[in-house]
């Protein structure tokens, strides 16, 4: 199994705009459970910290291979999202790692 691991910061001038992107990002990914092959979990969560250094939001994601996560960067409904959120994000980081 392969943990796909992404944090973002998210655009806003103020607090309330940025908890709206937030908001956003987080139904975004949600629609996606049930809907790609190979995604066997999916959360979303929003920094609770607000120290200056912490991403605004985080997507853990767990495949039941490297393959399914390969065809996800591809698959329609993540292409979707990808859509929807492009203009929310100011930054991104990712981790991959494999899981016993």
């Amino acid at each position: 199994m392969i943990r796909h691991v992404v944090m973002w910061n998210v655009r806003g001038a103020n607090q309330a705009e940025k908890d709206a992107a937030v908001a956003q990002l987080r139904r975004s990914f949600l629609s996606l459970r049930g809907r790609v092959p190979g995604l066997l979990e999916l959360e979303v969560g929003a920094d609770s910290s607000r120290v200056d250094y912490a991403c605004d939001v985080v997507l853990l994601t767990l495949f039941d291979s490297q393959v399914a996560l390969d065809a996800y960067a591809n698959h329609p409904e993540h292409l979707r999202v990808k859509q929807e959120i492009g203009d929310l994000r100011i930054a991104r980081h990712q981790v991959d790692y494999e899981v016993d």
